[in-house]
């Protein structure tokens, strides 16, 4: 049930490893693409020349390996040793990290060809992607070019759901592969980070603009799960999932996490449930209690306080001299972004914070573990986000969105609500396609797993998608 007027990357690969394409030809016309469709302000920098030089070692045989000729696209928060690293934010616009962060050098290793660096949110802090950076600008939705993508890798999902690339790297701290993977109906994955050390699946510490080291985690996204699980197994060098029957799986059905539903989000999100409720999927409808009041312990004070030395240890490791925390903080763009970074240089959160890591982080992991383990569960099931995309607000990069003609409420947080808890606890998540409303708008559904069940993940995430399918391209 994919989308057959769009190969997916396995097939671009194959097609120029038995040369019925090249690799110059499948990188020229991302290119192309991509210049046809700058009006979504995807990209912050296009790699023209160093693209097509690298395509053209592939196609002369130079450059081999299981993702040779794959044009890919990259968040511009993950550092590329030929291109600036400017997180989208003035004060970098221009910095040149002296290495590639790890999960990226693997893809390129594997052959991979970036053809850009993608535009984001400023500095990974918001989920709207509508960056008020100069040489930004807010990202568009490609199925309503007055919406957001969702962000903060809204650049990424713009691309992938644009068709001009299949897939590519973002980041996420608190739902930023997901909460655009759900907007634009592409595919993006969480991968587990839990305590750090052997449970963290992609290790690219100080080598990512960060928020925050107990949060983010480098995640694949692309515009289908094979996409997706195809780049996660050239970044961890493991087998690449395969579908797994679904009649028999357990997923647990959190009555918090589908209350507050925009209606039209609601109803395919329930009709997707159906349709694997047939397909066999047993579903458990247990709620976790008092989750989203333990996260709210946990999310401020991790992701406000750890960028104060988060940072400073990132442009140290990326040999980018002559900037500081305060350097950045005082040349931020984005009214929102320049807010919270307000709390960032107050340490506003510096008191709450050892008490929010030590104790509240492991209570909210502990609730996970024991919903996972009384439930016998395989996985959660809920909608990503929700509602769908809202309209895009230049004033201030985030603002207000109203959910069934409600009140408004603030953007950020109702979007995040679903994918943050996960977050903190550092289980893995996916983000696929569910559904389109009647207005033509992309709904996701996620499903998240215990610490180190990402392979698992995805091998529920194939069968899913073979029941779901995947989104009609958007009429652009």
């Amino acid at each position: 049930m994919a989308d057959s007027s769009s190969p997916t990357a396995a097939e671009i690969v194959a097609s120029i490893r038995s040369k019925k394409t090249t690799a110059v030809s499948a990188v020229r016309a991302a290119l192309e693409r991509a210049e046809q469709l700058k009006d979504l302000n995807a990209f912050i920098i296009l790699n023209r020349d160093g693209a097509l030089a690298a395509a053209a070692q592939v196609d002369e045989g130079k450059k081999t390996g299981p993702l040779a000729g794959l044009p890919v696209v990259v968040k511009d928060n993950i550092n590329t040793d030929d291109m600036p690293t400017s997180g989208g934010t003035p004060a970098l616009q221009n910095a040149r990290p002296t290495g590639n962060a790890p999960s990226l050098q693997k893809l390129l290793d594997a052959g991979a060809i970036i053809i850009g660096k993608t535009n984001m949110h400023e500095l990974a802090f918001g989920i709207t992607s509508t960056n008020l950076s100069s040489f930004a600008g807010p990202v568009r939705n490609p199925y309503d070019k007055t919406r957001i993508p969702g962000g903060s890798s809204g650049g990424t999902s713009a691309a992938i759901a644009a068709r001009i690339t299949t897939c590519g790297l973002g980041s996420d701290t608190g739902g930023s592969t997901r909460v655009p993977a759900a907007l634009t109906g592409t595919v993006g994955l969480r991968p587990s980070v839990g305590n750090g050390g052997a449970q963290r699946r992609y290790h690219d510490a100080n080598m990512v603009v960060p928020i925050s080291h107990t949060r983010d985690t480098v995640g694949p996204m692309g515009r289908t799960v094979a996409d997706v699980a195809l780049l996660d197994s050239v970044i961890t060098g493991t087998p690449m999932a395969e579908a797994e029957p679904l009649r028999g799986k357990r997923l647990g059905i959190p009555a918090a996490f589908w209350s507050g539903l925009d209606r039209d989000v609601e109803a395919v999100a329930r009709a997707a449930r159906a349709k694997l409720r047939d397909a066999g999927v047993v579903l458990v409808d247990a709620d976790i209690a008092g989750l989203f009041e333990q996260n709210a312990k946990v999310s401020f004070p991790v992701a406000l306080h750890e960028p104060i030395d988060d940072i400073a240890a990132y442009l140290k490791a990326s040999g980018i001299e002559g900037i500081t925390l305060a350097d950045i903080a005082a040349k931020i763009a984005s009214p929102d972004v320049k807010g919270a970074f307000g709390a960032i240089t107050a340490d506003a959160f510096g008191a709450a914070y050892q008490d929010a890591i030590t104790v509240q982080r492991p209570a909210l992991q502990k609730m996970y573990e024991t919903y996972f383990h009384d439930n016998n569960l395989d996985g959660i099931l809920f909608p990503t986000t929700v509602a769908p995309a809202p309209a895009i607000h230049t004033e201030k990069g985030s603002g207000e969105m109203s959910i069934n003609g409600d009140e408004p409420v603030p953007t950020f947080d109702t979007m995040i609500r679903n994918t943050d808890p996960g977050s903190n606890a550092g289980i893995p998540g996916l983000s696929l396609f569910a559904g389109m409303t009647p207005g033509g708008l992309p709904v996701g559904l996620e499903i998240d797993g215990p610490v180190g069940s990402d392979t698992k993940l995805l091998a529920l995430g194939l069968s899913i998608e073979g029941i779901l399918g995947s989104a009609p391209p958007p009429k652009i």
